[in-house]
């Protein structure tokens, strides 16, 4: 593992596979806010950790062989067992998407793939699921480090064809979206781009008036024809074909499958959510947000949007509203720069405002939306503003100083990720604030060591963060105490990890939240190694490190031939999601916090696997005794096809 990016971490990281041993990335400088403690001596046990000058510097990690996927085809069935049914024929790809041969595509037929719009492996049964697609934009962390190696072994997702390949770099220099030279040539590329019909576009905008918070008029909940309104008829499956008939006894119930009937563009829409208010489970795809009872899946109320969705924050106010990020207009070149807010608990739509242009080269085509408290952020490259959820008045934008947000983590705190300017495109300086949700001032500040960046926020509260040095192809992940200072950083050894950071694809800025594969709580952090593939099947383990020293320890192993991924705490105990194979469902368990085996506390049905696996770049979830699993994104090669597509499944008992 590599140094936290901050206040003088300690040397030895993430960085090679098999070797996080380099150390958190630190700078020398003073930080605002608290005194920062001296720098320590070598790290030796009770004692904390070594300022990284004084360390050799971080090793390069290796590349491996293969770069691995998030999913990998699972193995062979065992002599004696059924082989899984043949899938159709391949295919011509649809919707645009040339499928050519190549390193991650070998064509079709290679393994018996689909062709599909991001040219992902095949899952079980010839469907693009959990286990087959090529780690992307939608089943990976989304961030700007191209096919670099990623922190303790793991690796980045691949761009989608097509896409343009930011390269890497974080905030304050040498991130071409992240400088203002940067910004001016990633300007001129999009005009030119837009010229020759690509997928995104910038807009100089007139600097209009300030925006103003209106009732929205074209979010309104709608009973359309089958819709539940709430008095128990209507909506839903009436049979679910039958879905729980091969049920065997300890398997729990499949309480409700949902297929999409939302006609979608030819490349598919992201799937935003699940959020859970009460009885009632919300998610947004494309043109319209749904509430569905969590008991039996019927439509409480659906809002028709008049535009695309385009950004969601991770979780909504304890009181269920939520603010969504909607684009302005239907065309190639619209950008997401609408704000809507949503009360998740009837399905309303309240107000709208459009996030106004803070100069020529604000970058509107991506922004990323944090929550904390009645606060709703949207930040992007070098820009960000803060909004009531309530009644969306303007609470905040620029920031004193030169370093800005570029990203936010909410919940119980708002963590801003911030870039400061170098006057160097080959240097980069982040540092990490908390700021008060409601005025925007800052209680702390944490520098990094140059040319490390803030990647992703772990957990708020603890604050466990991942940062990633590009130059050194290094990866750190540290914890901070409530007042800024550094806790620890963790010490991997000769694992590699893989935490599963989903998410919407996006260029000018970074999705700090949404990762699954961790868990904290006030004393532990708790990480999913990535899957091993020596032996017959694919299998890991969960790692708990101390966040006093960074230490790993105790590890729990997955059952045999399964792997399992950390939800939350709960009750004391890790919650973890045992991912199905081809013959067996998946399944919801608990670690103690102390460690041992994990013990499954909610067996889904083998009989439902299939369409379980089939399910693209899941989100996982577990909710009042409930299990949710819900495709990350939605596509099809074709409209019949399309309308077939399982899109979430719920378990209980």
């Amino acid at each position: 593992m590599s140094q936290p990016p901050g206040q003088q971490p300690p040397q030895g990281g993430f960085g090679a596979p098999g070797d996080p041993q380099q150390g958190v990335p630190q700078h020398g400088g003073p930080a605002q806010g608290p005194p920062q403690p001296p720098a320590q001596p070598p790290v030796q046990p009770g004692q904390p950790p070594v300022p990284p000058s004084a360390q050799p510097p971080a090793q390069p990690p290796q590349m491996p062989q293969t770069p691995p996927s998030a999913h990998t085809p699972p193995s062979a069935p065992p002599p004696g067992q059924p082989s899984a049914p043949p899938g159709p024929p391949p295919v011509q790809p649809g919707y645009g998407y040339p499928q050519g041969p190549g390193p991650y595509n070998p064509g079709p037929g290679a393994y018996g793939q689909q062709p599909g719009p991001y040219g992902q492996q095949p899952g079980p049964y010839q469907q693009p699921g959990p286990y087959g697609q090529q780690p992307g934009p939608y089943g990976q962390q989304p961030g700007p480090y191209g096919g670099q190696p990623g922190p303790y072994g793991g690796y980045p997702p691949q761009q989608y064809p097509g896409a343009p390949t930011p390269p890497p770099g974080g905030g304050g220099g040498k991130n071409f979206f992240k400088s203002t030279p940067g910004i001016i040539t990633a300007a001129a590329v999009a005009l030119v781009l837009i010229a020759g019909g690509s997928w995104f576009a910038l807009s100089g905008g007139d600097g209009g008036g300030k925006p103003v918070a209106d009732a929205s008029d074209d979010a309104d909940p709608t009973g359309s024809p089958g819709v539940d309104q709430g008095d128990g008829t209507g909506g839903g499956r009436e049979s679910q074909d039958d879905l729980n008939a091969g049920r065997k006894d300890g398997e729990s119930k499949v309480l409700w499958l949902q297929t999409n009937d939302v006609d979608l563009p030819r490349n598919g829409a992201d799937v935003y959510g699940p959020w859970f208010v009460g009885d009632t489970v919300v998610k947004a795809m494309y043109r319209q947000v749904v509430g569905y009872s969590a008991a039996d899946g019927k439509k409480k109320w659906t809002l028709p949007l008049p535009t695309e969705v385009c950004s969601a924050p991770v979780a909504p106010t304890d009181d269920g509203k939520i603010v969504i990020g909607i684009k302005d207009g239907t065309t190639d070149k619209a950008l997401c720069n609408q704000l809507q807010m949503i009360d998740l608990n009837t399905g309303t739509g309240g107000w709208k405002k459009e996030v106004a242009e803070s100069g020529a080269f604000d970058i509107l085509t991506d922004i990323t939306l944090a929550i904390s408290g009645d606060t709703v952020t949207a930040a992007r490259t070098s820009y960000s503003n803060a909004y009531r959820v309530s009644d969306g008045k303007d609470l905040f934008g620029k920031l004193p100083g030169n370093c800005q947000p570029y990203a936010f983590a909410g919940g119980a705190k708002l963590i801003a990720a911030e870039s400061c300017p170098t006057g160097d495109y080959d240097t980069i300086q982040n540092q990490i604030q908390e700021l008060d949700p409601v005025t925007g001032a800052a209680k702390w500040t944490y520098k990094l060591a140059k040319n490390w960046e803030v990647d992703k926020v772990y957990s708020v509260d603890p604050l466990v963060i991942s940062a990633t040095n590009d130059d050194e192809k290094s990866w750190s992940i540290f914890n901070l105490n409530a007042n800024g200072t550094l806790r620890s950083q963790l010490e991997g050894g000769k694992d590699k990890f893989a935490p599963r950071c989903g998410g919407s694809f996006v260029v000018f800025g970074s999705n700090l939240e949404g990762c699954v594969g961790v868990a904290a709580d006030a004393s532990t952090f708790y990480m999913s190694t990535e899957p091993d593939t020596s032996g017959t099947a694919r299998t890991n383990e969960v790692v708990a490190f101390s966040l006093l020293t960074g230490r790993a320890v105790w590890r729990s192993k997955a059952p045999a031939e399964r792997v399992m991924t950390p939800l939350r705490m709960e009750g004391g105990k890790v919650v973890v999601y045992l991912d199905p194979t081809y013959d067996k469902g998946g399944a919801i368990a608990t670690i103690p916090a102390t460690g041992g085996a994990p013990t499954v506390i909610q067996q889904h049905p083998a009989s439902t696997a299939e369409i379980e696996n089939s399910l693209y770049s899941p989100k996982l979830a577990y909710v009042d005794g409930r299990s949710y699993v819900t495709s990350g994104r939605v596509s099809a090669s074709n409209d019949e096809e399309e309308m077939k597509k399982s899109t979430m499944m719920a378990f209980g008992d």
